[in-house]
């Protein structure tokens, strides 16, 4: 059975090739490169190439690259210097993907409304929302150079009301949505009726559980969510067109397994036991999906 994990689901930034090795050994498939996901780090062709050969060792196959928004090279920056440096920081990661033959896309954070914010906040992001159409425009040269599709992230408590200007501006061939079934289930799983809005345009997902008070990436059967009401969603979107495997965005820290004395040094049998146990639930829910 095919399945996807993240890299960092212990830590996000080093040499990943370990959590790679019980990622394979506990059963799965498919790679979400989650490394640097919010950092300004550029990957050399050395790095990458690296990667290559790690994976071919461990069987793996790259499915999305998670690219980064960047502290001070940050795509959707008001400061000119810093939203072209963004530019640069999306393009290292369409190069990376490109270059390790990676199934699926590049997916980003894109501004956006937050439900737990007040008005006086949301007063502060057009801005953004204008560098960011600038920056999707000065993307699509590497778009088509690379053969790389963007796909946009609906975030924790995401209202919705800037996702859908983005896909309306740009056609499907270049962008598309990333589903995050955690960051949908807060607010009051608003976010889970709004995200059928734009299931024909749903390109990659980041699936996790929570209980909706906080992005807990938890395992599925954590918390709150239907996954059987998910597995539909998913079965009736765009995503089931693709042919990809369902990929999971998971955290060893909110479950029993993890030690919050020893952070990322976590004995290694319990990192085994939490994977396995994780793809035994992530399992289930790809049993979901194909039963539809």
């Amino acid at each position: 059975m095919k399945i996807a994990l993240n890299t960092d689901y212990l830590e996000g930034t080093g040499q990943p090739e370990k959590y790679l090795r019980m990622m394979a050994e506990a059963g799965f498939t498919h790679v979400h490169w989650c490394h640097h996901w919010n950092t300004d780090f550029m990957y050399s062709l050395s790095e990458i190439n690296e990667y290559k050969k790690v994976f071919k060792r461990h069987g793996l196959t790259l499915l999305d690259i998670h690219g980064s928004a960047g502290q001070e090279k940050n795509w959707f920056s008001t400061v000119e210097y810093q939203r072209k440096a963004g530019v640069e920081l999306a393009i290292n990661r369409m190069q990376m993907l490109a270059e390790m033959e990676g199934e699926g896309v590049l997916m980003m954070h894109p501004p956006y409304y937050n439900e737990y914010y007040d008005g006086e906040t949301k007063k502060l992001i057009p801005g953004r929302i204008e560098a960011m159409m600038r920056t999707l425009d000065d993307l699509i040269p590497a778009m088509e150079e690379y053969n790389v599709k963007i796909a946009l992230e609906n975030l924790p408590a995401d209202t919705f009301e800037v996702l859908p200007s983005y896909l309306k501006e740009f056609p499907a061939e270049w962008i598309g949505v990333t589903f995050d079934s955690g960051h949908a289930n807060m607010a009051e799983q608003k976010g889970l009726k709004l995200i059928w809005d734009v299931k024909a345009r749903i390109e990659a997902l980041h699936l996790h559980d929570n209980d909706g008070s906080g992005d807990l990436h938890q395992p599925p059967f954590y918390g709150t969510i239907d996954w059987n009401g998910i597995a539909k969603l998913l079965k009736e979107s765009s995503y089931s067109k693709t042919g990809r495997p369902l990929s999971f965005e998971l955290s060893m820290r909110n479950t029993p397994f993890f030690n919050p004395e020893l952070k990322a040094a976590q004995p290694e049998e319990k990192i085994r036991e939490f994977l396995a146990d994780a793809h035994e639930r992530c399992k289930k829910v790809v049993e979901l999906y194909e039963a539809l």
